[in-house]
């Protein structure tokens, strides 16, 4: 009997009002259709601003679905994003659904330490033992030991970054969302985020992200999805010629 896929995604589709432009609305995407594997990398490919940080924010709950489904599955239970009530998606976001932003946003004045350990301490796991596996992740991820217990908001880019990533990928959420997780990283550390995907890939983790830098899109992905292919037909049309409006 074939596994029941944990992300069906199902004629997705986008759009926004513009309220101060007369209600102007402006499409993102449409008909999007797939469906992740457990211990697979699928990555949304496509140029810049063709809607891939929207589909993962659709699909994370920050923003609303228009029409379609995105049926996750929750425990016993499957639970369509597209309609869910608030609080199920917060437990949804605790146990099943994880997620690493290209930008770290925490409580100011807490400690690298403690903002990546909290996910732990939600799930019943001692103080000790959560601080041991951040410490870990910090060294693995070659953030200086100094900061660690400072807040984030004086660290560079890529220290930030690399908090953010040791935060997403501490928990075991059988599904996880990436959103740029290498942008602001040094060749060393983007090859230890690589190294990171493809053990959670052996711990049966579904993984879809979004990745800019083609060789690293090349080593991780088992599945790469165009998303101009779920275009609205003007967007194609506009994008159908380069800026010497010559035929691409």
């Amino acid at each position: 009997m074939r596994a029941v896929s944990p992300f069906i995604i199902s004629n997705l589709s986008k759009s926004f009002t513009m309220h101060l432009r007369g209600g102007l609305i402006i499409p993102v995407v449409e008909r999007v259709n797939f469906s992740l594997e457990a211990g697979k990398c699928t990555v949304l490919g496509g140029p810049s601003g063709i809607g891939k940080s929207s589909i993962l924010k659709m699909l994370y709950g920050n923003y609303k679905i228009d029409a379609g489904s995105a049926l996750i599955k929750h425990g016993q239970e499957q639970v369509n994003i597209a309609c869910v009530e608030p609080r199920k998606m917060l437990e949804i976001r605790k146990k099943t659904l994880g997620y690493v932003s290209q930008f770290l946003q925490t409580v100011p004045r807490i400690s690298a330490l403690d903002i990546v350990a909290e996910p732990l301490l939600q799930h019943g796991v001692t103080q000790k033992t959560a601080h041991e596996r951040v410490k870990e992740l910090f060294t693995l991820l070659n953030l200086p030991e100094k900061l660690w217990h400072l807040p984030p908001a004086t660290f560079s880019g890529g220290e930030q970054q690399r908090v953010n990533i040791a935060r997403g990928f501490i928990t075991a959420h059988p599904v996880l969302l990436l959103d740029e997780p290498t942008a602001s990283l040094d060749t060393k550390n983007r090859q230890v985020v690589v190294e990171m995907i493809e053990k959670k890939k052996q711990e049966g983790v579904a993984l879809l992200g979004i990745f800019h830098d083609e060789d690293i899109r090349q080593s991780i992905a088992d599945k790469i999805i165009d998303v101009s292919d779920f275009a609205p037909l003007d967007i194609v049309k506009g994008r159908s010629k380069n800026e010497d409006g010559q035929a691409a």
